[in-house]
């Protein structure tokens, strides 16, 4: 089974021809994708895709670039949404020190409201982080002492101590279209040496189309393209690629029920 963990689908760029888009991931053997709450004030939007799709589901949080639209935002607004059908984990959230579009305690502080809905609710927490690495590993090593919770560093384009200090607090990872691109040598260094039994992949869409499409408007139809790369860096055949990523993603999202 080949599954999307990471969809952008009701972001603008697919407002003209979602369904379209649908029907080539489904044509292309995706059988499952999650649908990524960027902004609380949206959800509702996001999650109606889930609702609107028997193999789409949806998680609920803000993004860091999005954090100062509400940085009073507390783990309460977060596990009430949380309780809606077919939402399966917390986030998008995290830090991005590279753009800074909300100030950098903002993102912090929300973050964290994050990781304690996390907890909370025992939804694994979506993570996103970008040249942010040591208040990234102190953030979570300090909240994962407070109490346990199971995390995906989607997108995983940070360096390698993060990645040891996240897999260490037992986190997954996720391989996107990044892994193809020419200059990306120092990701796929990385994705070599990932747990072998916490790697799942995904597209990003719209962003990050994988090489042969990059330039164009990502779509779910072009995962086989990332598994493919992820399969060629880890020594994996295909279908053992597809295999290992199909028991990684329901091992992480475990609400949702394998078919």
């Amino acid at each position: 089974m080949l599954i999307d963990s990471h969809v952008n689908l009701h972001a603008p760029q697919f407002a003209q021809d979602m369904d379209a888009v649908i029907d080539r991931a489904r044509a292309a053997g995706v059988a499952l994708m999650v649908n990524i709450s960027d902004k609380v004030s949206t959800f509702d939007v996001t999650h109606r895709v889930a609702m609107d799709h028997p193999d789409i589901w949806a998680t609920v949080g803000t993004h860091p670039h999005e954090a100062k639209e509400n940085p009073e935002l507390k783990a309460a607004d977060l596990i009430l949404l949380a309780q809606r059908p077919k939402v399966v984990g917390i986030g998008e959230c995290g830090l991005d020190f590279h753009y800074d579009l909300s100030p950098r305690d903002v993102q912090a502080a929300v973050f964290r409201q994050h990781c304690i809905a996390a907890r909370e609710t025992g939804l694994p927490l979506v993570v996103h982080t970008r040249e942010a690495d040591a208040v990234m590993g102190d953030i979570l090593e300090e909240e994962h002492a407070a109490g346990a919770f199971k995390l995906i560093m989607h997108c995983y384009t940070s360096g390698p101590e993060l990645a040891r200090r996240a897999a260490a607090l037992g986190a997954w990872f996720s391989v996107s279209g990044i892994a193809t691109f020419k200059a990306a040598q120092d990701v796929r260094d990385i994705i070599a040496d990932m747990p072998g039994d916490r790697i799942i992949v995904e597209t990003d869409c719209p962003y990050l189309a994988p090489v042969p499409m990059r330039g164009r408007r990502n779509e779910p139809a072009y995962l086989p393209h990332i598994l493919a790369k992820l399969a060629e860096i880890r020594g994996w055949s295909l279908e053992e690629a597809e295999q290992r990523t199909e028991d990684a993603f329901f091992a992480l999202f475990d609400r949702i029920p394998r078919p």
